[in-house]
């Protein structure tokens, strides 16, 4: 098998191997490494299915990971998809309300960030090893609430990397909150920011650019790396699970061979979505990716207009995961929409960076009816959560009931019945207080740690592991920042101060 190299989106300065671009996490010019180009499927779908969770993800990733050897590879999948995960399928695709949903929350922190941060801290440190690299990698993360933890979770004592994690301080809910300032791990630092999650990721992204400050940390004996989707060794894994749930309804003959699905993502950042986008350019039949966005639908009218436009009101709202006006991944998806011209790319995000706002032109625009965008307000995603437990005894979390309204929304204005899988990002048990709202107003008067237990008991289950006693767990992380004093804290924390 050939190399497949990784480039910036807005440079064609440096050509990196999987290793460079996974430990680099960034470019060095700003931009996100993309791959030279992207592999395609040559085994049938019958030869794909005799396949389990973990054989799929070699296959795929040995596509994007070409400087991996075999047995490297496979020890970081052994590792990573093992017995912390809640179900031997690792994604099971559940069918309720007429819709399959591909559950993607039964990793340790019950979000879909687990599928791929599982697995990220084992290709980091073997990709440092076969670099050579002789300093400590610290990953910084903004989060706007599943991330971190799930990287908290995969990077905790893992030898020679400190993590340090930036949220919104008042921006995730309260059980996202508690599972990060509970965090064990001398290697692990979880900061809120007084502000959003923008000004976290602002905040963050500067710090990479930063040449002077990165020089600084060199000379402490530091590197920076990230578990943001900016990374590459984030986003491939995320590309494995779209095959498989295709791959299940297949085996269970729900579709047939070649049978085109469609696949609906929430998203803000736009780096799960991309991934759906990758697997199809890989050889997924898919008909319509649908982009479903919450009240901060930046992406909906990017997708509707061509024109992206940060420059409006930041909502709170229930479905804080998403609650993004500046979504990082949409860079690799302008670049493969402009047939890979990094200049384009980097005008788009300059005017981006200065004017808060760009256009792209008229031939790009064209190519954006692969995706479906909608929206779904704050009573639309109640209604949904409430609708698909009226049906179908079943519960979804705020974010997958954001892609079921924009789903249902689609098929009305459309016809549209093609089979359709919904990602399902998150457990209903991380954002009790609004499912349960949705159900029943009789929950009101409950805690949120009450609520995990009364969850339980509507669905006749345990609660999951990743949850259970949260509420008694030890706080360990009380440090608090301005978004304009990241470099200041980061310091502090790496000196011991």
């Amino acid at each position: 098998m050939k190399n497949l190299f990784y480039k910036s989106t807005r440079s064609s300065d440096e050509r990196v191997k999987s290793c460079e671009a996974i430990v680099k996490g960034l470019a060095g010019d700003g931009g996100l490494f993309v791959p030279v180009e992207i592999p395609k499927i040559e085994k049938s779908f019958d030869e794909l299915m005799t396949m389990n969770y973990k054989d799929l993800a070699f296959y795929i990733m040995k596509k994007y990971f070409t400087d991996f050897d075999e047995c490297e590879l496979k020890e970081c999948i052994e590792k990573a998809y093992d017995e912390k995960f809640e179900t031997q399928l690792i994604a099971p695709v559940v069918e309720k309300a007429g819709v399959f949903f591909l559950e993607l929350y039964h990793g340790p922190t019950l979000a879909f960030k687990d599928m791929a941060l599982s697995i990220l801290p084992y290709l980091l440190i073997k990709a440092s090893k076969k670099l050579n690299v002789d300093k400590k990698i610290v990953i910084l993360t903004a989060t706007s609430g599943d991330t971190g933890k799930a990287a908290l979770e995969g990077f905790a004592d893992v030898e020679g990397v400190k993590i340090i994690v930036f949220y919104p301080q008042d921006g995730v809910s309260e059980v996202q909150r508690m599972q990060m300032i509970t965090q064990r791990g001398l290697n692990t630092f979880v900061v809120g920011i007084k502000g959003n999650f923008d000004d976290a990721q602002r905040g963050v992204k500067e710090t990479f650019a930063d040449r002077k400050f990165n020089k600084k940390i060199n000379d402490m004996g530091y590197m920076f790396s990230s578990a943001n989707s900016i990374n590459i060794g984030r986003l491939v894994p995320q590309i494995v699970y779209y095959f498989y749930a295709y791959l299940n309804l297949l085996k269970e003959k729900k579709i047939k061979d070649r049978e085109k699905i469609n696949i609906v993502v929430p998203t803000g950042n736009f780096g799960n979505i991309l991934a759906a986008y990758y697997a199809k350019k890989m050889g997924l039949p898919v008909n319509k990716l649908i982009c479903a966005s919450n009240e901060n639908n930046v992406l909906y009218d990017f997708i509707n207009t061509g024109i992206y436009d940060r420059r409006r009101e930041f909502k709170k709202t229930i479905s804080p995961s998403m609650d993004i006006l500046v979504s990082s991944n949409l860079e690799r998806f302008l670049y493969d929409i402009s047939d890979c011209d990094e200049k384009v790319t980097n005008d788009m995000m300059n005017k981006l960076n200065k004017y808060g706002i760009y256009e792209i032109p008229d031939e790009m625009k064209e190519k954006l009816d692969v995706i479906y965008s909608g929206y779904a307000t704050e009573y639309e995603t109640y209604n949904a959560i409430e609708e698909v437990y009226n049906e179908s005894d079943y519960l979804i979390d705020t974010h997958t009931a954001v892609a079921y309204f924009v789903y249902k929304k689609y098929k009305e204005e459309t016809n549209d019945n093609t089979k359709t899988i919904i990602a399902s990002t998150a457990s209903p048990f991380k954002f009790t207080r609004d499912v349960l709202k949705a159900v029943d107003n009789k929950y009101e008067k409950f805690s949120d740690f009450e609520l995990i237990e009364k969850m339980a008991e509507l669905l006749g289950t345990n609660v999951p592991k990743g949850i259970k006693d949260l509420n008694k767990r030890e706080v360990l992380h009380k440090y608090t920042c301005k978004g304009n004093e990241i470099k200041e804290t980061i310091l502090k924390l790496l000196e011991g101060k």
